[in-house]
């Protein structure tokens, strides 16, 4: 309750009492982080709002970073049920940055973390448990699962953490996350956001990234390539169609036969949609035809049929001696 207070003098003493007791008294470790773990259950669950979030995460911050190997079972739980979660709170901005470090931590504690147990899966031939799933695996496909959809700035703040985490994978790990996490990227490279595109782009910045890239260009090229021509010649912010070019660039001298193959594809897909689309407007401007040849020929017999009306008005006897 104390580490709720609004005085962010009081937290930071707090912090710092509660860092110490923990280093001293090893008879609490295990109390104090259920009672951590408790309330950052509550705060994703229930209440949504805890003053005190970054300060326990600094803490936590420095209990990973003592953690032994291998991690227990506890730990990695505490992983993908809190932390990865934690993720999901509306004011993530605010603690972000320590959220981050923790995920980052685990990572170089323990870049392939075993096993963790999946909180979303579950059957009776693994005694409630799911299957295996290496660490790094289930922290991306966590944040994948989260992805902000209409939040930019927390979509930027994601793409930060990503590029984090990658510069901590190992090359066997990555190949486990490369699909859906460049479909992903994509995705955010198409963004109207120039800084959510522009972000996404820099991943091909960072030489570590841009290795990894590079060993695995024959699966990520595919997954990235209509995305990159489409928006080099449709996106408002000319540094985005920069940054792109850039891209376009790298990719074609990693793999140019590929990067041949896939232009001469996308043009004659899009082709193909062009002719698709002229078929389909050709057959709406027939229907409409349709319409207006059958509206007048509609006109045309209900005139002739009010005339037919009139003239045996006119040449009816009993209508004339009336009148």
């Amino acid at each position: 309750e104390l580490f709720d207070s609004e005085d962010p003098r009081e937290r930071e003493y707090l912090k710092t009492i509660l860092h110490r007791v923990y280093g001293k008294l090893l008879g609490l470790r295990a109390y104090i982080r259920k009672q951590i773990n408790n309330i950052f259950l509550r705060f994703i669950y229930e209440t949504e709002h805890f003053n005190g979030v970054a300060e326990l995460l600094e803490i936590l911050g420095s209990i990973i970073n003592g953690f032994a190997l291998p991690l227990k079972s506890e730990h990695k739980q505490f992983l993908v049920r809190v932390l990865i979660p934690l993720h999901t709170a509306r004011s993530l901005s605010i603690f972000h940055a320590q959220l981050a470090y923790c995920v980052v931590q685990f990572m170089e504690k323990d870049a392939t973390v075993t096993e963790y147990v999946s909180p979303t899966q579950s059957g009776p031939t693994q005694r409630g448990f799911s299957l295996a799933v290496s660490g790094c695996e289930g922290i991306i496909r966590g944040l994948l699962k989260y992805w902000p959809k209409t939040c930019t700035q927390k979509e930027v703040m994601f793409l930060g953490e990503v590029e984090e985490i990658l510069d901590v994978i190992e090359p066997s790990q990555f190949i486990k996350v490369q699909e859906p996490l460049f479909r992903q990227i994509a995705t955010c490279i198409s963004s109207p956001h120039f800084q959510v595109a522009e972000r996404a782009l820099y991943f091909w910045n960072n030489e570590y990234i841009l290795s990894l890239i590079e060993e695995n260009c024959a699966v990520i090229l595919p997954l990235v390539f209509c995305t990159l021509y489409r928006v080099s010649k449709e996106h408002w912010n000319q540094t985005i169609v920069s940054l792109i070019y850039n891209v376009l660039k790298t990719f074609m001298e990693m793999n140019s036969p590929l990067f041949d193959e896939l232009t001469a594809s996308y043009k004659v897909e899009k082709q193909k949609e062009l002719k698709k689309e002229q078929e389909r407007l050709e057959l709406w401007r027939r229907l409409e035809e349709q319409q207006q040849r059958r509206q007048q020929s509609l006109g045309e017999q209900s005139m002739n049929q009010l005339n037919l009306q009139h003239s045996q008005n006119h040449s009816d006897p009993s209508h004339s001696c009336n009148t």
